[in-house]
C-alpha cells in the first residue's frame, strides 16, 4: 500500500510505484541492489578488521550534486532481487566474517526491507547498519527501530539555502535534525567493544549513531553553525 502513493521520504512524491511509476528517488516498487560485499572503508569502528557487509540499494532520496556513489544514487547500477535473495545476501556477509550488515541508502526500499529485516534478525550475530543520508521521516525511523543497532546518518546542512542548491531539499535539516534525534532515543548510549583477530585489535562499535558532517569548500560557516547546533542539542 506504501508504494502505491509513496511518502517514505520527506519527498512525499505520491507516485505508484508499484504501476511502474518513479519518484525522486528513480526506483519504482522492484528491489534493486547494486552491490553486496566486504566493505573496509566505512568508519573504522564499523569496517574493524574485517570489513562491514555492505549492501548498497538503488537510488537515492537525496541525489546530492556531489554524490560519490552517483551510478548507484541515479538509479543506473544494480539488478532486481527478491526478498529471498536479500536474506539470504545478508547471511552470507556473515559467513564471510563481516563485523556488521551495512544498510547503505535503503529508504525508498522499507515496505521490502522491513519484512527480511523481521525475518533474518533473529539469525544474526552480528549488529544491523542503517546508512542514510540523515532525510528520514520519524515513521521510517520508528518502523526500523526494532531491527537496527547502529544508526550511521549525515548531517549534511544547516542552511536550507545549502539543501536547496546542492540537494533540491530546503527542508533538509529540520527533517534530518529531527531523525537525528530519534535516532538517538532508540538506540540509547553509545556501546563499543574490543576485536582481536590475527594480531589486529580494533574498537567495534556495537550500538548507537555516528553522525556524519562533510565540510563543503567555501561554506565553512555553516558547518561551524550545524556544530553549534549539535552541541546545544544532542547529548
Amino acid at each position: 500500500k506504501l508504494l502505491t502513493d509513496c511518502t517514505l521520504c520527506p519527498r512525499n512524491c505520491h507516485v505508484n510505484r508499484m504501476a511502474g511509476q518513479i519518484g525522486y528517488c528513480l526506483q519504482t516498487g522492484k528491489l534493486r541492489a547494486a552491490r553486496a560485499a566486504l566493505h573496509y572503508w566505512e568508519e573504522p569502528c564499523i569496517s574493524g578488521t574485517a570489513g562491514s557487509g555492505a549492501v548498497f540499494f538503488g537510488g537515492c532520496s537525496m541525489r546530492c550534486v556531489f554524490c560519490q556513489n552517483h551510478d548507484i544514487a541515479a538509479g543506473e547500477a544494480g539488478r532486481e532481487i527478491s526478498l529471498e535473495r536479500l536474506k539470504e545476501i545478508f547471511l552470507e556477509l556473515q559467513a564471510q566474517g563481516a563485523h556488521n550488515i551495512n544498510l547503505v541508502t535503503p529508504t525508498q526500499y522499507l515496505p521490502s526491507l522491513l519484512p527480511v529485516l523481521k525475518r533474518v534478525k533473529p539469525q544474526l550475530s552480528i549488529p544491523i547498519v542503517y546508512n542514510c543520508g540523515g532525510y528520514e521521516t520519524l515513521e521510517a525511523v520508528d518502523a526500523l527501530a526494532p531491527y537496527i543497532d547502529i544508526w550511521l546518518p549525515d548531517l549534511k546542512y544547516y542552511s536550507s539555502e545549502l539543501s536547496a542548491r546542492y540537494s533540491a531539499a530546503p527542508d533538509y535539516f529540520p527533517f534530518a535534525s529531527a531523525a537525528v534525534k530519534r535516532m538517538i532515543e532508540h538506540t540509547g548510549p553509545l556501546v563499543l567493544e574490543d576485536f582481536s583477530e590475527n594480531g589486529q585489535t580494533c574498537q567495534l562499535m556495537k550500538r548507537g549513531v555516528i553522525l556524519r558532517h562533510m565540510v563543503l569548500p567555501k561554506h565553512k560557516d555553516d558547518s561551524i553553525r550545524l556544530l553549534h547546533w549539535i552541541h546545544d542539542n544532542l547529548p
